[in-house]
C-alpha cells in the first residue's frame, strides 16, 4: 500500500514539471501579439527555463544531499505554484521572462530530487519500472500542458490559462506531500562542502560521464527533430496549421504508454540491449520521416518520440543507480547534460535545416544517434554494482 502511494507521488511530480515547463510553446503567437515582441523573443519563454535547469541542476542534487530528498521536492513544488501565478500577471515580456526564468530554478529541485529518491528507496530492479512511471507521467505532462494551456488561452485567454496551471500545480503539490512517504535510506552529506566534493567525484566514473552524453544526445535529438519538422510541414506541400502542428504533440503519448514497462524488459533482455535497439528504431522512425507522405512523417516522429522516452527512461536510472554516492547530484548533472544537449540542438538544427533541407537534419541527428550507440555499446557492459549478484 505505502509502495503504491508513494508510485502515484511519483508520478504526480513527473507530470508537474512537464505541465509547466513546456506550456507557452502554444501560445507563443499570442504572447508575441500581446507584448507586441518578435517570435524570437517570445520563443525565449521556453528557453529561459530551459537553461535556468542546465544552470541549477547540478546543485541542487548538492543542497539536497544536505537538507533531504522530500523536503526540498516539496518547497520547490509549493514555489513552483507562486511562480507560475506571477508568469500569468506579468507586465511586460521582461516580467515574464524573469517568471519563466525562476519557473526553471524550481524544476530540478522537484525532478532531479525526484529520481535520487526513486533509485535509493527501491530495489535496484523496481527502481528501473518506477522511474518508468515518473517518464511516462512526465511526457503525458508535457503534452498535456501545451494542449491545455492552448485550448484555455482561445476560450478565456493566456493569462487566465497559466493561473489554471498555477491551481493544477498546487492540487499536484499537496497530493504530492500528502502520499510520497519520508527518506528512509537517506544518507544525509554533512555540510554543503562535503556533499560539493561528492559531486565532482562523478566525473571520475566513465560510466556516468558516458551516459551524460548519451543525455546530451537523447534531448538534442528530440529539440532537433521536433523544432525544425515544424517548419517543414508549414511549408509546401504541407502548409500545415498552428493548430494542426501543435497537435503533432500527440506522438509524445507513445512514452507514456510504453515507458512503465520499461523495468520489465530491462529484466527480461537487460538495458543495454533494450537502448539499442531503441536507438536503431529511432533512426528507422526518422527515416520514414524522409517519404513526403504526412502519414508516413507521423509514424515516423511517433517511432522517435516514444524511442526517445524509453532511452530517457533508461539512461536516468542508469545515473542513479550506477552513482556510487550523491544519487541527486549524479542525476543533477546527468539533467543539466540532457539540457544543454537540447539547447545545442535546436539551435545546429536550424543552421543545418535551413542549408540542407529537412534531409540534411535527418542526416546531423542519425549521425549523433550512432554516437549514442557507440557510447552504449563501449560503456555499458558491464551490470550496475548494485545489480550483480
Amino acid at each position: 500500500m505505502i509502495s503504491d502511494r508513494r508510485r502515484v507521488a511519483v508520478a504526480l511530480a513527473g507530470f508537474c514539471v512537464f505541465l509547466n515547463l513546456y506550456a507557452p510553446q502554444s501560445v507563443l503567437p499570442l504572447l508575441a501579439r500581446e507584448f507586441g515582441a518578435s517570435a524570437g523573443t517570445a520563443s525565449q519563454t521556453i528557453t529561459a527555463s530551459t537553461v535556468a535547469v542546465a544552470l541549477i541542476a547540478p546543485f541542487t542534487g548538492t543542497f539536497a544531499a544536505v537538507v533531504g530528498r522530500k523536503r526540498v521536492i516539496v518547497a520547490a513544488m509549493f514555489a513552483l505554484v507562486v511562480a507560475t501565478a506571477m508568469v500569468a500577471l506579468a507586465s511586460g515580456i521582461d516580467a515574464l521572462l524573469f517568471w519563466r526564468f525562476v519557473q526553471g530554478l524550481l524544476l530540478p529541485p522537484i525532478f532531479a530530487v525526484m529520481v535520487a529518491y526513486i533509485a535509493e528507496e527501491w530495489p535496484a530492479g523496481e527502481a528501473v519500472a518506477v522511474t518508468g512511471i515518473y517518464t511516462s507521467a512526465a511526457s503525458f505532462g508535457g503534452f498535456f500542458g501545451r494542449l491545455i494551456t492552448g485550448i484555455l488561452a482561445d476560450l478565456v485567454g493566456w493569462r487566465l490559462a497559466f493561473l489554471s496551471l498555477a491551481a493544477l500545480t498546487l492540487l499536484l503539490a499537496l497530493g504530492m506531500a500528502a502520499l510520497l512517504e519520508p527518506e528512509r535510506r537517506f544518507v544525509r552529506s554533512q555540510d554543503l562542502r562535503a556533499s560539493a566534493r561528492q559531486t565532482l567525484r562523478h566525473f571520475r566514473n566513465p560510466r556516468l560521464v558516458a551516459t551524460y552524453a548519451i543525455g546530451f544526445g537523447v534531448l538534442f535529438t528530440f529539440i532537433a527533430s521536433f523544432t525544425y519538422v515544424n517548419f517543414y510541414l508549414a511549408a509546401p506541400p504541407f502548409q500545415l496549421s498552428s493548430t494542426a502542428l501543435g497537435l503533432l504533440f500527440v506522438v509524445y503519448l507513445g512514452g507514456s504508454a510504453i515507458t512503465p514497462l520499461t523495468g520489465r524488459v530491462v529484466a527480461r533482455i537487460g538495458r543495454r540491449p533494450l537502448i539499442l535497439g531503441a536507438i536503431g528504431l529511432w533512426i528507422a522512425g526518422l527515416l520514414l520521416t524522409l517519404v513526403p507522405w504526412l502519414p508516413m512523417i507521423v509514424i515516423g516522429l511517433a517511432i522517435g518520440a516514444t524511442c526517445g522516452f524509453l532511452c530517457q527512461s533508461v539512461s536516468t536510472s542508469f545515473v542513479a543507480l550506477g552513482a556510487e554516492h550523491g544519487h541527486s547530484s549524479a542525476v543533477g548533472l546527468y539533467v543539466t547534460c540532457y539540457y544543454v544537449g537540447g539547447s545545442v540542438g535546436g539551435a545546429r538544427q536550424g543552421l543545418t535545416g535551413n542549408q540542407r533541407g529537412w534531409p540534411g537534419g535527418v542526416a546531423l541527428v542519425v549521425a549523433v544517434l550512432l554516437l549514442m550507440a557507440a557510447t552504449v555499446w563501449r560503456f555499458w557492459r558491464a551490470p550496475l554494482p548494485r545489480e550483480a549478484g
